[in-house]
């Protein structure tokens, strides 16, 4: 089951400088004190983006059609990415996670985060298989903690019912080493589907790498890795 993208999220990006700039009174004079007709020096705060990747540059990131199975083509409404500007950090979403979000495009989501400060994302697919990815940059240690929240997802989720067939899925999780920083790959299954889903997150830095994938015979392993990997190896250049 696809999704659409986030491309909606874009919107607000592009709509809150106009909205501060609305509400703006004009004045750019220093404030002076009274007392000593100084001007006064705000203190200095570190940018909790800095170093982050933009949406831009996660873009070239992600891995190219050169890295999905033969047979797959690029979909158009599942591209998108954040831009030159950075999101808001959205905080995460408490309670029982929706499983059958681990189905879908930005599968990121089931941990209880949007998302990151800046993402890109695409997809490949064909009349019965499909693969997406998805990179996330997000500020100070919040990446650890997508990939500790994910960890948390697959036991939850260790069996739920689909959305389409109303069929009950199985899930299993593993660390996988090799990988970034951090790994984890859970796959899911069912007697309904013809075939199963193979998920993988892997942290590099900041970043969060999520990639979704039902083809080939291995329920999608193979070609999930490969795109992982592919991935990996860009962001450390």
């Amino acid at each position: 089951m696809r999704l659409p993208s986030r491309a909606v999220m874009l919107i607000a990006v592009v709509a809150l400088p106009l909205a501060l700039t609305a509400c703006s009174t004009g004045s750019t004079g220093s404030t002076t004190d009274s007392g000593t007709g100084t001007s006064a020096q705000p203190a200095k705060t570190k940018d909790p983006d800095s170093g982050l990747l933009t949406g831009t540059q996660l873009k070239k990131a992600l891995a190219p059609a050169s890295a999905f199975p033969a047979g797959l083509t690029l979909e158009s409404d599942g591209s998108a990415d954040s831009g030159g500007q950075f999101l808001s950090p959205a905080g995460r979403k408490t309670g029982k996670p929706d499983c059958t979000r681990l189905e879908t495009t930005s599968w990121i989501q089931v941990s209880g985060y949007k998302g990151g400060v800046s993402f890109a994302q695409n997809g490949y697919a064909n009349k019965t298989e499909e693969v997406d990815q998805e990179i996330d940059a997000f500020q100070g240690s919040t990446a650890a903690a997508v990939m500790k929240a994910l960890r948390g997802v697959a036991a939850e989720c260790a069996t739920y019912t689909d959305t389409d067939a109303h069929a009950k899925v199985k899930l299993t999780g593993t660390a996988t080493a090799g990988l970034g920083d951090e790994a984890y790959t859970m796959t899911l299954t069912s007697g309904y589907w013809e075939n199963g889903t193979t998920l993988i997150a892997a942290r590099s830095g900041s970043s969060v790498v999520t990639v979704l994938s039902t083809a080939g015979g291995d329920n999608g392993a193979a070609s999930a890795k490969k795109v992982t990997t592919t991935i990996l190896s860009a962001l450390k250049k």
